[in-house]
């Protein structure tokens, strides 16, 4: 993407990442954002090919987490999606056919907020049906963590799949592996 933009990688991931969260809850369209991230006027083709390079390369997780969520959701526990995304990678990433089935998913860009704001985290937890104490919370950043617990929700910081199945295994007594192939 800085490629086409024709910008230092740098200066790139910085205006990437400036108004990212306002392009998740959806406060500003994809041509906005694009212009914005570029500091210039993009064409239409330029802007949808940013957007497709984008949703593609949130598209990869490790492949042992999608099956580890279908196994979490197999055994009993009610599993959710919450996600900071704008509407181009979530209508990506939702036709990815390694993508487990959840019992509910909240998305910033529908509900125009982002974590960590309270009210992405209560329709989360009333989508699930459940209370904040009845609630786990795996996200890889410290600031989501922090306003989920203050919530009330257990969390973990996500720093690998093989570091998961430990923690939970230590702070909550619960045991799904990981199957690594």
């Amino acid at each position: 993407m800085a490629s086409i933009l024709e910008m230092p990688v740098a200066d790139f991931q910085k205006s990437y990442w400036q108004d990212r969260l306002a392009y998740d809850r959806a406060a500003v369209d994809p041509a906005a954002y694009w212009n914005k991230v570029a500091q210039r006027q993009l064409s239409p083709a330029d802007v949808e090919r940013l957007q497709e390079i984008d949703s593609a390369s949130w598209s990869h997780p490790d492949p042992v987490m999608p099956a580890w969520a279908q196994r979490v959701r197999a055994a009993g526990f009610r599993t959710g999606l919450l996600s900071n995304m704008p509407a181009p990678v979530r209508d990506y990433i939702i036709k990815c056919p390694w993508l487990p089935e959840f019992d509910h998913t909240t998305f910033s860009c529908d509900l125009r907020s982002t974590k960590p704001s309270r009210d992405i985290y209560e329709h989360s937890l009333a989508g699930l049906g459940v209370g904040p104490s009845d609630a786990l919370l795996l996200d890889d950043r410290v600031e989501n963590i922090r306003a989920a617990e203050a919530m009330g929700i257990h969390s973990i910081l996500f720093t690998t799949p093989q570091a998961l199945p430990h923690e939970l295994e230590r702070r909550f007594a619960i045991h799904v592996p990981l199957v690594v192939k």
